[in-house]
């Protein structure tokens, strides 16, 4: 028999990621009005990931402050490809929060 303890061990769970170099996510493009604008944030995005690492569905979690940058964000987070996550190693849905970043220096 099983020791007790693995009987009512619970799930090991892993949250989706983004940042692997091999996923080749591209950045958001800095809108050229918002940049003429001096318009620069953070943006807060929460997806929705399955379990074959693809955003099912990509909210605005938090503003930026501008509708351009939030948009641009948007529109390439959509794109993006993601590892699962995972559930005592099998791939499984899952949500992610990804953070987008609009600095005038960059």
């Amino acid at each position: 028999l099983f020791p007790y303890t693995t009987l009512f061990r619970s799930p090991v769970y892993v949250a989706p990621k983004f940042s692997a170099d091999y996923l080749r996510n591209p950045s958001p493009e800095y809108p050229s009005l918002a940049r003429r604008k001096g318009e620069q944030g953070r943006v807060l995005l929460k997806v929705f990931v399955t379990a074959q690492g693809n955003p099912e569905k990509v909210l605005l979690e938090k503003s930026s402050g501008s509708e351009l940058l939030d948009k641009s964000a948007l529109d390439v987070v959509k794109t993006w490809k993601f590892i699962p996550a995972s559930a005592n190693n099998q791939a499984v849905s899952g949500v992610v929060i990804v953070p987008i970043k609009f600095s005038l220096d960059s």
